[in-house]
């Protein structure tokens, strides 16, 4: 009798063993699935971001390229002006179109220039494919965990401690990749 009572306290105590380690594999679970979310949210409105910004520089390079026609045929009419005053009001048109034209292709002050927004929707694009990259990773994550939790629930029904062990060892696996996730997100694929 006491052997089977000795059983069953081992039993007993290896299940609730297994069960703390379910406990840790779902708070796991939990932190990987905010991460994932988080990531996913950066990498959509990074995305949204660079598309506004591209945009941006287009409506600059339509406008730059109107104004740059604007003053080239004002050029051409420029030149068979004979009217002292008539020249000078088109030369000080061209001149305040080359200006603005300067204006949209770089604009330092406001970083709204052509070129400044070519910087800022690059950086917008890595940012973004940095946090896709952290997503795809939560998501193996978070897949490894739910097999954990799965595998080491069976070895509460089953009573085999391997599955336990294999659930834990998912666990180590799904720490180290939640880690890299993280902290480096572009290693490994």
């Amino acid at each position: 009798m006491s052997s089977l009572a000795a059983d069953l306290t081992e039993t007993a105590t290896s299940n609730k063993r297994i069960a703390l380690l379910i406990a840790m594999l779902a708070l796991m679970l939990a932190f990987s699935e905010i991460g994932g979310k988080n990531a996913e949210q950066e990498s959509i409105a990074k995305n949204i971001e660079a598309s506004n910004l591209w945009s941006f520089f287009q409506a600059k390079t339509i406008r730059g390229t109107a104004l740059r026609t604007a003053a080239e045929a004002m050029e051409v009419d420029l030149a068979a002006a004979t009217e002292p005053a008539t020249r000078e009001r088109m030369q000080k048109r061209i001149d305040g179109w080359k200006q603005t034209i300067a204006r949209y292709d770089s604009e330092p002050e406001t970083n709204e220039g052509r070129k400044e927004l070519v910087m800022r929707a690059k950086t917008a694009e890595a940012v973004r494919d940095i946090a896709s990259a952290r997503d795809d990773k939560y998501d193996i994550v978070s897949g490894l965990l739910q097999i954990a939790i799965v595998i080491s629930s069976a070895a509460i029904i089953t009573g085999v401690t391997m599955l336990a062990v294999t659930g834990a060892g998912l666990g180590l696996l799904s720490f180290a990749l939640m880690m890299v996730a993280q902290f480096a997100p572009t290693a490994l694929f």
